[in-house]
């Protein structure tokens, strides 16, 4: 069963282009991954499915209903983030946590005590008093306080230091164990790659690619670092599947697909002083779609 099904959705600010013809679905229990470049419309597409703004064209359903049509009854189920966070001033942080639940139909005072734990927010505390930092966790505890069926958070980890970062991903996690489905939007491209199982790239507002992130990672690329004696001859390696050619003085380096053993044939004929293969990082697979749409 898809969560999110999202089908030609367009949406257009006046002439100027919000995102066009967006098709894609996430899987009941999947933590999804959404990529692109800020501005590329990840924010648009999202707000859209919260129907916090209308699509101009296209259709998108969560849980199986018109995300327009049943918009109040879905929001009950979803735990949204946005990527910026703006708060009423004044109001103490439990304070506001107790407001947020009190428009779900349950308890929430036990789990948001141990949300506030992990990710070490003290409730006492004023809204305006509260660093970046802070204000981002209290998205975060507002976001899960309901324990809902379907997480979307857009940039979540902005203002986030490395250790909380962690922790949140652990808390990610756990929720997607006890069934939670996770829409995760992102321009950083490791953290796509640790949670995800799938990933949506996008690109000015359209989709280039979905795909399996192991499959991004394999059918892809290798990446080549070679250390020769004397520099290579830059046309030494010019053969189909070789990609971003560098050559900085005796190491040179560059991105191969195909058969693994046309490029072992040609190694095989320079004085190698050492070899690195390793996988391209997303970041590299990454470009590499852009320019190819390009």
């Amino acid at each position: 069963m898809n969560v999110i099904e999202i089908n030609n959705l367009t949406k257009m600010y006046g002439k100027s282009r919000g995102i066009t013809d967006i098709s894609f679905h996430v899987e009941e229990g999947e933590i999804f991954g959404f990529i692109g470049p800020n501005g590329a419309g990840k924010s648009t597409t999202i707000r859209t499915l919260l129907s916090l703004i209308y699509p101009t064209s296209g259709s998108a359903t969560i849980f199986g209903k018109d995300c327009v049509q049943f918009a109040p009854e879905i929001k009950k189920e979803i735990g949204y983030l946005p990527s910026e966070v703006f708060y009423y001033d004044n109001m103490k942080v439990k304070d506001l946590l107790k407001y947020s639940a009190s428009f779900y139909k349950k308890d929430c005072s036990k789990r948001i005590k141990e949300l506030a734990e992990i990710m070490d927010l003290d409730l006492n505390k004023k809204i305006d008093d509260l660093s970046l930092g802070n204000k981002k966790k209290v998205g975060i505890v507002q976001g899960l306080l309901h324990q809902p069926k379907l997480i979307i958070l857009d940039e979540p980890t902005s203002g986030l230091d490395p250790l909380m970062q962690q922790k949140f991903f652990e808390l990610l996690e756990e929720e997607n164990k006890k069934g939670a489905t996770i829409l995760f939007s992102s321009h950083i491209l490791s953290e796509v790659q640790r949670l995800c199982n799938r990933v949506a790239i996008i690109k000015e507002g359209k989709i280039v690619t979905v795909e399996k992130i192991s499959t991004l990672q394999e059918n892809n690329y290798k990446k080549f670092k070679v250390e020769t004696k004397a520099p290579l001859d830059p046309n030494y390696f010019n053969m189909s599947g070789v990609n971003n050619l560098e050559i900085k003085e005796n190491i040179t380096s560059f991105l191969f697909r195909g058969n693994i053993n046309a490029i072992m044939k040609k190694l095989a004929d320079i004085e190698l002083v050492n070899l690195w293969i390793e996988e391209p990082d997303l970041e590299e697979i990454f470009l590499h779609y852009y320019e190819k749409e390009a």
